[in-house]
């Protein structure tokens, strides 16, 4: 990072895999190894200093994993759960006491739970504090809009979006996203891969989505790295990361609230 002001940054995206956990029943999703030593040094390598935790789909409903991994790295942890209409309140609290802010949900193959879940399931984090974490094609964003933007908790969409194909700042699909933002929706900055390859990492549709949303809502956004980038043939290098992380945040200020103030204000830091 270019400025010695700069707080501690934070990755609020990225998953462990161990084959000391069983992966879910059918889980579509079975990347090698990936611990907390290989992370240590991408982290050292971004000078990253706090770290969100996502449940992957490969583990479905048991969180046992990830929740592992944030006991072991202490307080600059924090998670997001997978966690089900039936999960009992006794879990949730459980959860809560281990770290995890937030439930995610994976509406694409291999998700553990639907939209059927969506609505029970936000009412019951409320209490908690949490948020909503949702991965979509960002194209069918206006058949759910009315029960995303009725949501009790906070709304936070991954990987801008993933838009796929992707959709560039002056495609109308991108309208229900815009409206999301404008009722207080977080987005992460994140996983440009999701929405197309590109064997130069340099995403340039999305990217110019990111300079639409990084200009209007620079107080909504976060950013990660989507580590160990599950289910790429191709993934991006730290260089690559540091490089678009350092093209879609192009001065202090922005890497200040987006890296810094914004995840600490959304996961309690």
């Amino acid at each position: 990072m270019s400025s010695p002001t700069l707080g501690p940054v934070c990755d609020t995206h990225m998953h462990f895999y161990s084959s000391r956990y069983d992966p879910a029943p059918g889980a579509m999703l079975h990347p090698p190894d990936a611990t907390l030593n290989d992370y240590q040094v991408l982290q050292q390598s971004l000078g990253l200093s706090r770290v969100v935790v996502v449940q992957p789909t490969t583990y479905g409903l048991d969180n046992s994993c990830q929740a592992d991994a944030i006991a072991s790295i202490g307080i600059t942890a924090r998670g997001v759960a997978v966690v089900g209409a039936l999960t009992p309140d006794e879990e949730l609290r459980s959860l809560h006491a281990q770290g995890f802010r937030g439930a995610r949900f994976h509406m694409l193959p291999g998700g553990a739970v639907g939209w059927h879940d969506l609505g029970t399931v936000a009412r019951r984090i409320a209490r908690l504090g949490w948020h909503i974490q949702l991965q979509m094609n960002g194209r069918l964003l206006r058949d759910w809009y009315d029960q995303l933007v009725a949501l009790p908790v906070p709304l936070v969409i991954d990987h801008v979006g993933r838009f796929m194909p992707p959709a560039g700042p002056e495609d109308p699909l991108i309208v229900p996203l815009l409206e999301l933002m404008d009722a207080g929706a977080w987005l992460k900055l994140s996983a440009p891969y999701e929405s197309a390859p590109d064997h130069d990492h340099r995403y340039e549709t999305v990217g110019r989505l990111i300079d639409r949303l990084v200009a209007d809502y620079p107080e909504q956004l976060l950013w990660a790295t989507n580590w160990p980038h599950p289910g790429q043939a191709d993934a991006p290098s730290a260089h690559d990361l540091a490089r678009l992380r350092d093209r879609w945040l192009p001065n202090h200020w922005l890497q200040q609230r987006v890296l810094v103030d914004n995840p600490a204000r959304l996961y309690g830091f």
